[in-house]
């Protein structure tokens, strides 16, 4: 294939903005439902755990999604995934924004939502390793960044729109933002640099093995029998796990303490602003010295901060921990696609991501559900905040623990000596 020469302004950048908008909005979007429990409470008298049950089946669908648009990204255009995840994501919030009884929450939710927003960060963050081999790392956590941006935006701008109108009016807005943002949006995807006669930035990418693998990567098949695979999904499983719920149930426990309304969102978006530089500074670090290290490091972290919920009451006390959490959740977040192309190849990265993000989806819902039920059942979050840290100090030996899959007899092209 004829490869022109590249602009001035390479055009991965547009994709790696493009994603980090798309994600930014969908993902805040997610995130911010947390504001919505106390009007809900109030509109339909439903308890926290039914409210994070649906919050459950949207996080199971969320992971199933992302593994199936995960898989076709590797085979199909990435632009015609996101145009279904942002009907099915828009027409959901929509839909949420009529529903009148809990089923239909579940339903709104748990379906469409959770199956749209599917389309979005697994698969671009797939398409986005394949335009860059430099700074590969840093447009990986930029793409990420786009989740603390977006809920450092929305969690604020919820409440304060609920404090001008009603959660449905709130709830339609956002519905109708998808439509006017996103979709336009996804007319500037290109796949690969290749559709547009481009290199990655970068270069093309030499033929080396990935960690203990064959040329060009893994089948999906072989990705699947190694230890390293399942190791990888249980740790991101349980990481989601620990600060999931801790995230969902912020508002809730910081009203539950005397926090005054908009001043317990804004905290929830401090600890969304925090998690920005987490991000990007670890896939940095993690261009340098390694993802595995990074990994161990932020999992205690999150681990101690988790714990310290269990006897901070004050406003102060809440602002200051919100930040240490946002950077420590943050950090640890796009670690787990850096590990699993390292450690698996670009062959069928979108595949292999979307299979343990869904785990991690899973992970999510469990820890808001749990969160939700124990509250509940015992008037309290402690039980849920001594949960977490448990979940996030096992994944942090998990990490410990984690080693690269062995090479496999496979075979491999002759590479021509001095080539």
């Amino acid at each position: 294939m004829h490869v022109t020469q590249q602009p001035r302004l390479f055009y991965g950048w547009i994709i790696v903005a493009v994603a980090c908008i798309t994600v930014g909005i969908s993902m805040g979007l997610v995130l911010s439902l947390g504001v919505f429990v106390e009007p809900f409470e109030t509109t339909f008298g439903w308890g926290r755990g039914p409210i994070g049950e649906g919050i459950l089946y949207g996080w199971i669908t969320y992971g199933a999604f992302s593994l199936i648009f995960g898989f076709l990204s590797d085979r199909v255009g990435l632009r015609r995934i996101v145009l279904v995840g942002g009907l099915m994501f828009g027409i959901g919030l929509l839909a949420l924004s009529r529903m009148q009884t809990l089923w239909q929450f579940y339903l709104f939710h748990g379906m469409l939502i959770g199956g749209g927003v599917g389309a979005f960060l697994v698969p671009m963050t797939s398409a986005v390793t394949r335009w860059f081999t430099r700074y590969r790392g840093l447009v990986v956590a930029i793409v990420n960044s786009g989740s603390g941006l977006g809920s450092m935006v929305f969690g604020r701008l919820t409440r304060s729109l609920l404090m001008l109108t009603d959660w449905r009016t709130t709830l339609l807005i956002y519905g109708l933002l998808v439509f006017a943002v996103l979709l336009p949006l996804a007319w500037l995807i290109r796949n690969q640099p290749q559709d547009m006669g481009l290199e990655p930035y970068g270069g093309v990418e030499p033929q080396s093995m990935p960690a203990g693998g064959s040329l060009g990567g893994y089948s999906f098949t072989a990705v699947l029998s190694t230890p390293a695979f399942w190791l990888i999904a249980l740790m991101h499983m349980l990481c989601c796990m620990a600060h999931s719920g801790p995230l969902f149930h912020m508002v809730s426990h910081m009203l539950d303490h005397g926090v005054e309304k908009l001043a317990a969102a804004t905290i929830f978006a401090l600890a969304g602003f925090a998690s920005i530089p987490g991000r990007i500074g670890t896939g940095l670090l993690a261009e340098r010295y390694g993802s595995k290290p990074m990994l161990v490091f932020w999992l205690i972290s999150q681990a101690a901060t988790i714990v310290l919920y269990r006897v901070v009451e004050a406003q102060l006390s809440f602002t200051l921990l919100a930040l240490w959490f946002g950077v420590s959740y943050g950090s640890v977040m796009p670690l787990y696609a850096m590990v699993t192309r390292e450690f698996f190849g670009p062959r069928v990265m979108g595949t292999s991501y979307g299979a343990i993000f869904f785990l991690s989806c899973l992970g999510m819902g469990i820890g808001a559900w749990v969160g939700g039920r124990l509250f509940d059942s015992f008037g309290t979050y402690q039980m849920m905040y001594l949960l977490g840290f448990t979940a996030s100090a096992i994944g942090a030996v998990c990490a410990i623990l984690l080693q690269p899959p062995r090479a496999r007899a496979l075979p491999v092209t002759p590479v021509l000596a001095g080539s």
